[in-house]
């Protein structure tokens, strides 16, 4: 088996691995309205870019800092 026959079998698992997870990831929570941590309005264009947010911006940024 020479280079190029590696990397299309590499090619191909890498792929599989990749499909075999989307077909097994869990659809993300419908998005809050409010934040669950501090009660403020999430906007709407946050709730249409993060598919499930529940937090707000300045919640989210605390909740990453402390990880």
């Amino acid at each position: 088996m020479d280079d190029a026959d590696l990397a299309v079998k590499h090619e191909a698992r890498a792929e599989a691995r990749a499909y075999a997870m989307r077909q097994n990831a869990k659809p993300a929570p419908p998005s809050a309205s409010h934040c669950i941590e501090c009660g403020e309005a999430i906007p709407e264009p946050r709730r249409q870019a993060v598919k499930g947010v529940q937090l707000c911006i300045d919640c989210q940024t605390l909740s990453e800092r402390k990880r």
